[in-house]
């Protein structure tokens, strides 16, 4: 996503072309991308670059949340119509240069629709070979056991670091109930847990996190206070902290996979090598006390963000 939008201004196409290939070349074998993304710029992107490679990686993308020209613009609209899902699944297949993704998600599921009749119809698309599996992004447990009773759901994704533990409610034991994948988004809590985040001031005005309440300034300034500790934990881990965070969510379950964004080359190769971070059980313990959802301060998405999905809520 951050190659085209939402952290602020993008890189250049050329730059985002590069970090793809590095990734391939480093071994990277899930690329995921959505509609939304640039609203199509980033299914270009990574059908431009990528489909002479098809062969060598899992293609996921998203349907169901996507932009719409008006006026004033392009807003953002969530619409899971089995008419526009067929529809943004076409689209996506001609921007991203290929004959069927490997994984469909519905993007949101749209309220007005029952989940059953979004997922049919990916199940449509599914049968005719326009996609090869089906997933669902930031839903709840109980949304999750409806739509694999329509169909087999492959993956969930959702976000989930240190810092955010909605998933552990219901929708990880659900998955490896159900046998899917659980793909976390955001695992390194959208560059916090890298201990690099830039002055929040400084961020650009469309920067998503802009908007989100556990950045505002007093509640980042609380959060800051934990990474003196957690620095320390990476340095005797020996690694960086942005592995640290990758390691301990891997190690939370052998069906779930992460999916760092980052633009930089430096940033990707630092993310790979996360897989091949170790950690002893006594430091994981610490970890998870030290950055969990009681010590981080303040909720992941402003209101009207959060009436737009469906994950469970810690009460």
């Amino acid at each position: 996503m951050n190659l085209s939008h939402a952290y602020g201004i993008p890189p250049s196409a050329e730059a985002a072309a590069q970090v793809l290939l590095r990734a391939l070349d480093l071994g990277v074998t899930h690329f995921d991308t959505a509609a939304l993304y640039g609203f199509g710029a980033n299914e270009e992107l990574v059908g431009r670059t990528l489909s002479a490679f098809r062969t060598q990686f899992t293609l996921a993308s998203k349907c169901g949340m996507q932009g719409v020209k008006t006026d004033s613009g392009v807003r953002r609209v969530i619409d899971g119509r089995p008419q526009t899902l067929r529809q943004t699944c076409e689209d996506s297949l001609r921007r991203l240069r290929t004959e069927v993704i490997d994984l469909y998600y519905l993007h949101r599921w749209d309220r007005a629709i029952p989940v059953e009749e979004s997922v049919g119809a990916l199940a449509d698309l599914k049968r005719q070979g326009k996609i090869r599996a089906i997933g669902l992004s930031e839903v709840s447990a109980a949304t999750l056991r409806r739509a694999h009773a329509e169909h087999p759901i492959a993956a969930v994704q959702s976000e989930y670091s240190l810092c955010t533990r909605n998933p552990e409610i219901g929708v990880l034991d659900t998955c490896r109930e159900i046998g899917a994948t659980f793909v976390a988004f955001s695992p390194l809590a959208r560059g916090f847990l890298t201990g690099a985040l830039p002055d929040m001031e400084t961020l650009d005005a469309k920067d998503i996190r802009r908007a989100m309440p556990r950045f505002a300034p007093g509640n980042n300034a609380a959060n800051l206070e934990l990474l003196k500790e957690y620095a320390a934990l990476a340095r005797e881990a020996g690694c960086s902290m942005a592995q640290l965070a990758l390691a301990w969510l891997l190690a939370r379950g052998s069906h779930i996979v992460a999916i760092p964004g980052t633009t930089r080359i430096a940033h990707l190769e630092e993310n790979v090598e996360a897989g091949r971070v170790a950690l002893a059980p006594q430091l994981t313990a610490r970890v998870d006390a030290l950055i969990n959802r009681s010590s981080i301060v303040g909720d992941r998405y402003n209101a009207a963000t959060q009436a737009e999905v469906d994950t469970e809520e810690f009460t």
